[in-house]
């Protein structure tokens, strides 16, 4: 079984890509290292603002689901993001009710905007992690969401 590291949230970041300009979380762990996940627009706004301790009139949606999960007696413990595939990550939402745990196949994306909200653990896959490292040279040029907004 492979190990999970404990990691951070960098930013949000925008890239130039083949389809415009794209939203892209980094990700961090202890030693610096850095690994970026590409996300959708809305999500990597919600990401933004929960990083930027922002709060919004109304509840948005990862809002929302944070509301409904804890309305429900449950809690956010933990991220997982543990498989990629075809440059697709995969993540599971790990909640914990009533001494059971649930677990709940989700967005990375989802995942993230979710545990920051809640300041659950994020956990990365070693081997998803280390096969998906950036160095600070790819991050030249690179700006912020914040910077657009």
């Amino acid at each position: 079984m492979d190990e999970f590291i404990l990691v951070s949230v960098k930013g949000v970041y925008m890239i130039n890509t083949i389809n415009g300009l794209t939203p892209m979380v980094l990700i961090s762990d202890e030693e610096g290292k850095i690994m970026p996940i590409y996300v959708g627009m809305p999500e990597g706004i919600s990401i933004n603002s929960a990083l930027n301790n922002e709060v919004t009139p109304r509840p948005m949606t990862h809002d929302l689901m944070v509301n409904a999960i804890e309305g429900l007696g449950a809690s956010i413990t933990d991220v997982f993001i543990d498989e990629i595939h075809d440059s697709t990550f995969y993540a599971r939402l790990i909640l914990i009710k009533n001494d059971s745990t649930i677990e709940i196949d989700a967005r990375p994306s989802d995942c993230i905007s979710l545990a920051i909200r809640t300041n659950a653990s994020i956990m990365v896959c070693r081997s998803v992690f280390d096969s998906s490292l950036i160095t600070e040279d790819e991050l030249e040029g690179m700006m912020t969401l914040d910077s657009l907004l």
